[in-house]
């Protein structure tokens, strides 16, 4: 299992070629000084980062003109693959890179060293639904894991209703889709199930072949395009459901039913333990089965990868400018404002800083 650690509708494939910075904010290191930073630098992989990146770039772009970065929201999967076959000088990524698919050996291999794994920020996953007469929804998490391993196939099945009193729910057929491609987003939504409602299957990035019925959504938008349908319930990063006025369902914790915020999603640090394999990896594991008032558990810790050398002096200068802006306090200002993220505290990005900072 791996460690715990969308929006606008665009093509996965389609790149965010755009000019960038690394010193708005000052930040700590070489390379981020005002005007300092040229040339161009790639990465690529979480979709949920797409608007993130953009909301970066936008904050910083006018203080280094001649730095291009160029960001391909390809999933989370694909990331991490084009990060260890050098594809990209830096990735994006959901679901933290370890070695249960060989995947931080070759990314060892690839840096010549422990590869740097550093949280971009906490964002909620949305559980998005589209019920006739119903606009409000409130389900616990074995009731979520009921509807999506196929056994809940009613909207006014007795689980949904005794949680929903007082609404209208239709004998009609639920519908409910999953990501298509491999994807971080999916990855951290199964570990929730398989923590707080019993999912059976084991958490993955990939729909379980076993589980029948239902529809696949290609990336963010393949699910947001199929959340049209009447009958519908997905999973889309929160600041996805807000951008396309998906509605969103409140999932109980504890004695309560809590809806996504940024704010509630970044109370489950608090309650989270460190699961770096290294000294270059600052990946958590997420208390998804917290019963603490006022936490959000179905969230995802976004991370960004990089290497802690590259053979080429400017692209790590470039690499190591661009991402300490992303973790200064005006790179997660954006971010917020822009995607609706939950910043990381100070003590975590000073830390994360500290390892990008080192890059050489």
């Amino acid at each position: 299992m791996r460690r715990a650690l969308v929006p606008g509708i665009t093509a996965a494939a389609l790149a965010l070629a755009i000019s960038a910075c690394g010193a708005g904010n000052e930040p700590k290191g070489d390379g981020g000084e005002e005007g300092t930073l040229s040339g161009t630098i790639k990465g690529g992989g979480a979709t949920s980062q797409e608007k993130g990146q953009a909301a970066w770039v936008a904050g910083i772009q006018d203080a280094n003109p001649d730095l291009s970065v160029v960001y391909e929201p390809v999933g989370s999967g694909s990331g991490r693959e084009g990060f260890i076959s050098g594809g990209y000088l830096f990735a994006g990524t959901d679901s933290a890179l370890n070695d249960d698919e060989g995947e931080l050996t070759g990314a060892k291999e690839k840096c010549g060293g422990d590869p740097i794994q550093v949280p971009a920020y906490v964002s909620p996953i949305a559980v998005v639904f589209n019920v006739e007469g119903v606009d409000e929804l409130n389900l616990d998490a074995k009731t979520l894991t009921g509807i999506f391993s196929g056994k809940i196939t009613k909207w006014n099945d007795p689980a949904i209703a005794a949680t929903n009193p007082d609404a209208t729910l239709p004998d009609s057929a639920i519908t409910p889709v999953h990501r298509a491609d491999d994807s971080g987003t999916q990855e951290n939504f199964t570990e929730y199930l398989a923590a707080a409602g019993g999912w059976a299957e084991e958490p993955s990035g990939e729909w379980p072949a076993s589980i029948k019925g239902g529809e696949g959504g290609d990336g963010t938008s393949g699910v947001v395009t199929a959340m049209q349908g009447s009958g519908y319930i997905g999973f889309v990063d929160a600041s996805a459901a807000a951008e396309n006025d998906l509605t969103t369902a409140k999932i109980k914790v504890g004695e309560e039913f809590v809806e996504p915020s940024a704010e509630a999603a970044a109370k489950i640090l608090g309650a989270s333990k460190p699961a770096g394999l290294n000294d270059n990896d600052m990946a958590v594991e997420l208390a998804r089965d917290t019963t603490e008032a006022g936490v959000y558990p179905v969230v995802l810790v976004s991370y960004l990868l990089a290497c802690p050398t590259y053979e080429n002096a400017e692209d790590a200068a470039n690499v190591k400018g661009y991402l300490e802006y992303v973790l200064s306090e005006e790179g997660q200002e954006v971010s917020a404002e822009e995607a609706g993220t939950a910043p990381l505290d100070r003590e975590t990005a000073d830390k994360a800083l500290e390892l990008v900072g080192a890059i050489k």
